[in-house]
């Protein structure tokens, strides 16, 4: 029984499950190759009957984690600090993707290579914090690309 259940986390790295909320299609990447900033990207799923509210995050991999979001403030997308935290609606899920919001790692404690594991803690108000180890993935493409062109393996 216990070679089963280490054969299906194998199968399932990128996903948690606690109280209720699962966490799956997690990755990191950074902001670039000399970057002192990365960013976590995740769908969060609710299966309990109230909503949770995410209100933090925490890594050895960054000194500050804060939750982002993008905001258009005169024509031009800005990175903003999420206050009060993020709801993930009772029975539904919220995806956390480029260009919306996002798990912000600032003040990188070493660079995240391609494949490497990184654990994160997911705070939730009234739930117990959720832990998963996150692959980087800095070779993924924008969920949402709608064609347009990824700029950053450009020199």
């Amino acid at each position: 029984m216990r070679g089963l259940l280490v054969a299906l986390s194998l199968l399932l790295p990128a996903s948690a499950f606690a109280e209720g909320i699962m966490i799956h299609d997690g990755y990191l990447r950074a902001s670039g190759p000399m970057a002192r900033a990365g960013a976590a990207f995740m769908v969060i799923h609710n299966h309990s009957d109230k909503d949770a509210v995410l209100i933090g995050a925490e890594t050895d991999a960054a000194r500050t984690v804060e939750l982002h979001t993008h905001i258009i403030e005169d024509d031009i997308a800005k990175m903003r600090e999420i206050e009060g935290g993020i709801t993930i609606p009772a029975g539904g899920s919220h995806a956390l993707k480029r260009g919306a919001d996002h798990v912000m790692l600032m003040g990188l404690t070493g660079k995240l290579e391609q494949d490497d594991m990184v654990s994160i803690k997911f705070i939730f108000e009234e739930l117990d914090p959720v832990t998963i180890e996150l692959p980087v993935d800095n070779e993924r493409m924008p969920e949402d690309a709608h064609g347009e062109m990824d700029h950053s393996k450009h020199n």
